[in-house]
């Protein structure tokens, strides 16, 4: 079960764009993630006709390792641990480690 999952609200602990939030959009592999709006790169394009597509230089949102985020606690407005708790019918479901309650999928 991976702890972080896509549409997960997180913070960044650590690098470059350390203390911003932003969305997950998309798990890459098992180990990375890619979150709107950090690891911003500028990137140069080629123009391709057959697309339709102008060159130039565009920014694209890369990949960030998932150790290097947090999921964000909108109750205590800070980056929390999270943890798995088996319920009384066999489900499984994952809590803050902090408050212990439910995280809720947006």
């Amino acid at each position: 079960m991976n702890k972080i999952r896509k549409g997960d609200q997180i913070i960044v602990i650590a690098g470059r764009d350390k203390g911003k939030r932003g969305t997950i959009s998309l798990r890459k592999d098992d180990s990375h993630v890619v979150v709107e709006g950090v690891n911003l790169v500028k990137k140069h394009t080629k123009p391709n006709p057959m697309k339709g597509t102008t060159g130039g230089i565009v920014e694209k949102t890369m990949p960030i390792h998932q150790s290097n985020v947090a999921i964000f606690n909108a109750a205590s407005g800070k980056a929390d641990r999270v943890g798995i708790k088996v319920l009384a019918d066999g489900t499984r479901v994952r809590v803050y480690k902090s408050s212990g309650e439910e995280i809720k999928v947006a």
